[in-house]
């Protein structure tokens, strides 16, 4: 993958990426175990790396605890990766300051792997289409036109 660097400091993608994700690494410190007196730590994500294109869809698909909701938790910072590099839409996402990271997060979200415990049928489409526009402030008359349809 060819990238440049221009002079105001964000990252070039290629023509159509949207997000890029780069050699991502996240590990946690494990706490003492009382009998044995050791600790260490865990790698939870080990050198991830994809990309998705505009209007593409990704979902992270394996076995329960091999690093998908970390993997995305890394993608939006709400855990902090110990390496690698995140690109969503010629930005980095590992330099935002955090008021920045907070208007970053409304343009992606994660979708939890429990669709029982993310989509409450209760809810009818409307209101979980608009549910995430409302909670970021977003939610105006032509985002409310979009959704009703």
């Amino acid at each position: 993958m060819s990238e440049t660097m221009p002079t105001n400091g964000s990252v070039v993608a290629p023509a159509g990426r949207l997000l890029t994700v780069e050699h991502l690494v996240k590990t946690f410190a494990l706490r003492g175990r009382m009998l044995s007196g050791s600790s260490g730590t865990v790698q939870a994500v080990s050198d991830v790396s994809f990309h998705v294109d505009r209007n593409e869809t990704l979902s992270l698909v394996g076995e329960s605890g091999c690093g998908k909701s970390t993997t995305a938790r890394c993608v939006l910072r709400i855990l902090e990766p110990d390496s690698g590099s995140i690109v969503f839409d010629d930005v980095d996402v590992t330099t935002l300051p955090a008021g920045e990271l907070r208007r970053a997060r409304r343009r992606f979200q994660m979708v939890f792997q429990d669709p029982q415990a993310s989509l409450n049928p209760r809810m009818t489409v409307a209101e979980l289409l608009a549910e995430p526009l409302q909670v970021h402030g977003i939610l105006r008359g032509s985002e409310r036109s979009r959704v009703a349809e």
